[in-house]
């Protein structure tokens, strides 16, 4: 036994210093290659293929495409370096600034750390290792780092902590405000400020005696806010409802997709599509037809959803509710001050974008929501431990070395061929770590979603914290307590070999500290691995070409639906949860190896800087923001950094100071920067110059109810639709003759196409090749907030009759210019001593909107035609009227005189069903 654990102990030593090296040499060039590879597939594929890799360029929100971008090899980088930060946050939403800004903060820090770290102690190591380490137990890497260092020149490392520190804090300081600035000037973008929600509160937790419309207005009275509410909206029980629409979209898609494997081709399949219903794993069930299942099952459901929203009015209120306010400060202003109070025991707080709730999760009380996250930690408890199974399975990988003398296969391997031992041994680790952390991140955000989560940017921000806190404690204390127990183990072994005591071995245990910390350091060599796949990770997703193999695939082996191109050819989302806690993850690994290996540092830094360019070329040209949430991420994302940080030597004592230098810089981050970054403070001058919209206005638009009813109120059901060439061999797949019809299709903006009617009353409607494609007019109107009154008519309809849904579209209007005195009208107002017949005055209504006594016409104009559409009437924001910094909640007895567009809006009711919009 004594001969094995020598043996070993021996091979250990020897193979440790010389596979390192080789492992990390062959990761690094087999990923610089690939890389290199991956860049020029990238530039060929590029400029034929530009709905993968520039779908922005076609489909953008507004006047905002993105810079024109050349067909050349490197045609793509000249935007890249040229467009800067006041473009991109008009072109691709703050979101996406605040990613890139997070990026370039990692990318100059790191650079700097990798600087200072090299400079300084990569000579010290160096020289200390050349003048007192064996050469025999030294390699190329190990001489870089402080795993043999001692003494005095410890010191030298700690100070070189105290610089890390300062930098840390200095360079978050310059980030941080920074993106105050960007936070308000994105609050005084015409995007936000126009924006409905950006005006609108959300109130939860409402007790069951107020859960009326009127119930929401006395708390809000009770608060004795400054400002008051112009219209508020309980929320209504929708039942099944949701469910049922999404179980009829799935159908739909289910159906699609048979449909068109069935007739690929161009003519009918040799067998007609089945399918089990009931089946357990492909086992038992009955048999059907597929496409007669799916015809059935389509009838059933449009049926029962059309009873339910018969039944909606009928349903109680909900436990949340809405407030509008009359302009976009007051909001802010209210909830500031209404922040951590809980009038008559609900939650006032700023509403988010209506595409962002999760609406399944407003309702829930809150002994529900407590009974959820329980079950949900303990699901994710037991979903990050059995997680973290493969690391030993890495653990195992990355310490081949240590294992060959026990495993026969390793050692006749490692003897025969070297080279590839050092190469598997190197380049499999982080490829197998990699394969095992796709799935976390996506069971993650499905757990936060079931605990609770009201917004998917709150899930985003839930699944940040959790991944990268996961991917911390995983693999930077378990994965290193691993080798710590292999390391434990072989020197057990080689002391149980000697035939050591009992006692001999237990005391020889308090050496773990010392073994910890050379563990540690020694794992250097796998983080260098780790850091060069990232790397190429990176550049592989620039060149997007799994997207091109699968899409290719799908198309020839299943045939793709008009609804999978149609969807396909819409630009990306981006999905900000996992980039952010893959580039945190990189920066903690950074952080924790700058002192103890410089070259980790700097491998990160390289990262860094190649993801700054490809993220900027992703997020400009490719991907999309799923809903605009102003930066939020950067408050979770910025927290990590610097508490990340710690150094690991025998003078821990003289490393305390930056830590604590850390906390207090967070402490000062939390009192100072998060406020003025979570609110619009506008100034006095803001205030009396803020856009302020009529109580009458909003009540009689039902614009709040529109704007954040349930979306299952107004969703549309998907219409099937089929390749307009198939649509012949309906009448065969049926077998008998097929009536005729116009479906009108909401994905397409309400267009009615040719359909056909099968047995059940089901319309099929036929999409030509030229509408395939995701029509630009479309998306920027989907995209878009500006005309979402217009667009949710039919929960309108729904709520308030049949005479309210008329399109506010398709009337013959008349353009701007074609209207007497009406830009005269928005920049001047109506001449104080010649009213237009339009004008009344002397109104003492709280209720009515405030203007000021201007001339909005000129003299001699008659009538103003009101047939143009309702987005036309919003005031350019320079011409907006001033609006007082404070007006009581009381009402008053006598008001001053106000002029008001009373004849107008009566017009307006007559021609299109509505009020007039201000």
């Amino acid at each position: 036994m004594s001969g094995v654990a020598d043996e070993a102990g021996q091979l250990i030593n020897d193979n440790s210093r010389t596979l390192a090296p080789v492992a990390v040499g062959s990761q690094v060039v087999l990923m610089s290659v690939v890389s290199v590879v991956t860049i020029l597939a990238f530039n060929l594929l590029r400029p034929k293929n530009k709905v993968i890799y520039e779908p922005k360029v076609k489909y953008h929100v507004g006047n905002k495409p993105p810079p024109r971008i050349s067909d050349s090899v490197l045609g793509w980088l000249p935007p890249l370096i040229h467009t800067k930060e006041p473009e991109l946050l008009d072109k691709i939403g703050f979101d996406a600034v605040a990613f890139l800004r997070f990026n370039r903060l990692m990318r100059w820090l790191f650079l700097s750390i990798a600087g200072l770290a090299c400079s300084v102690l990569i000579p010290i190591n160096v020289t200390y290792n050349l003048k007192n380490v064996n050469s025999k137990n030294r390699d190329v890497l190990s001489i870089l780092t402080i795993r043999d260092v001692s003494g005095n020149l410890l010191y030298a490392h700690v100070a070189v902590t105290y610089l890390i520190t300062l930098m840390i804090i200095g360079f978050v300081h310059i980030h941080w405000k920074e993106m105050i600035r960007l936070r308000h000037t994105w609050f005084r973008s015409p995007e936000y400020l126009e924006s409905f929600y950006a005006r609108t509160l959300t109130i939860r937790r409402i007790p069951k005696k107020n859960q009326t419309d009127e119930g929401l207005r006395a708390i809000f009275e009770s608060t004795k806010v400054p400002y008051p509410t112009t219209s508020v909206h309980i929320g209504r029980k929708v039942g099944k409802l949701p469910q049922l629409i999404d179980y009829h979209n799935a159908t739909v898609r289910e159906f699609e997709a048979v449909l068109v494997k069935y007739l690929k081709g161009g003519k009918l399949g040799k067998k007609r599509p089945t399918i089990r219903v009931g089946a357990t794993c492909g086992m038992g069930g009955m048999k059907k037809d597929a496409i007669e299942h799916y015809t059935a099952k389509l009838q059933r459901t449009e049926g029962a959803i059309e009873e339910y929203r018969r039944q909606i009015d009928t349903r109680k209120a909900e436990n949340y509710g809405f407030s509008s306010m009359a302009a976009v400060p007051y909001a802010h202003v209210v909830a500031k001050l209404l922040k951590n109070k809980h009038p008559k025991g609900t939650q006032i707080e700023l509403a988010p974008n209506p595409k962002d709730i999760v609406w399944e999760n407003m309702n829930k009380s809150e002994g529900e929501l407590f009974r959820k996250r329980v079950i949900g930690f303990l699901w994710l408890a037991g979903v990050c431990f059995f997680n973290t199974v493969p690391l030993f399975i890495i653990s195992i990988l990355a310490n081949l070395e240590s294992l060959q003398v026990y495993v026969p296969f390793l050692n006749d391997w490692a003897n025969a061929s070297p080279n590839t031992f050092a190469f598997v041994s190197g380049v499999l680790p982080p490829i197998v770590s990699g394969l095992f952390g796709f799935f976390l991140p996506i069971i993650m955000r499905w757990l936060t979603q079931y605990m609770g989560a009201l917004t998917h940017s709150k899930l985003d921000r839930s699944v940040i914290a959790r991944y990268f806190s996961f991917l911390v404690i995983s693999q930077l204390v378990i994965f290193t307590l691993i080798g710590v127990i292999f390391n434990s183990v072989k020197e057990i072994v080689e002391q149980i070999g000697e035939k050591a005591s009992l006692q001999e071995i237990i005391n020889n245990l308090g050496t773990l500290p010392q073994t910890i910390h050379r563990t540690y350091i020694n794992q250097s060599s796998y983080w260098l691995t780790f850091f060069p796949l990232r790397g190429f990770l990176v550049i592989f997703d620039l060149a997007q070409i799994i997207n091109l193999v699968w899409i290719s695939f799908k198309t020839h082996v299943f045939g793709r639906t008009p609804r999978d191109i149609r969807e396909w050819t819409q630009p990306p989302e981006f999905q900000y949860a996992i980039y952010y806690s893959n580039v945190l993850f990189m920066g903690a690994v950074g952080l924790v190896f700058a002192p103890l290996a410089p070259l980790v540092a700097v491998a990160a830094a390289v990262v860094f800087w190649i993801g700054s360019f490809v993220y900027k070329y992703q997020l400009m040209f490719v991907f999309v923001s799923k809903v605009e949430s102003g930066g939020r991420l950067w408050n979770v994302v910025i927290n990590p950094i610097g508490l990340q940080y710690r150094f690991k030597s025998l003078q821990w004592l003289s490393t305390i100071p930056p830590m604590v230098f850390i906390i207090a810089y967070k402490i000062y981050i939390n009192r100072v920067y998060k406020p003025a970054f979570q609110y619009f403070l506008p100034s006095d001058d803001e205030l009396r110059l803020a856009r302020v919209h009529s109580e009458r206005a909003d009540a009689r638009g039902n614009r709040l109810q529109r704007r954040f009813g349930h979306p299952a109120l107004h969703t549309d059901l998907f219409t099937p639709m089929l390749h307009a060439k198939m649509m012949p061999f309906l009448s065969q797949v049926y077998q008998g003759r097929l009536g005729k019809e116009e479906a009108k299709l909401e994905e397409y903006g309400g267009q009615k196409l040719e359909a056909q009617v099968v047995p059940g009353g089901i319309k099929i409607a036929a999409i030509s090749q030229n509408d395939l494609e995701y029509d630009p007019a479309l998306y920027q109107r989907d995209r878009g907030e500006l005309d979402w009154d217009a667009r949710s008519m039919a929960s309108t309809a729904m709520l308030d009759g049949p005479d309210s849904a008329k399109s506010q579209y398709h009337a013959n209007s008349h353009s701007l210019s074609d209207l007497p005195g009406y830009n005269h009208y928005l920049a001047g107002g109506a001449h104080p001593h010649q009213q237009s017949e339009i004008e009344l005055t002397k109104m003492d209504s709280m209720q009515e909107p405030l203007l000021n006594t201007r001339d909005y016409f000129q003299p001699g104009a008659s009538q103003l035609s009101l047939s143009i559409p309702p987005s036309l009437y919003q005031d350019p924001l320079g011409s907006s009227r001033e609006a007082p910094t404070h007006r009581p909640q009381e009402r008053i007895s006598t008001a001053a005189e106000f002029t008001i567009l009373r004849t107008a809006n009566t017009t307006r009711q007559q021609q299109h069903g509505g009020p007039w919009r201000t």
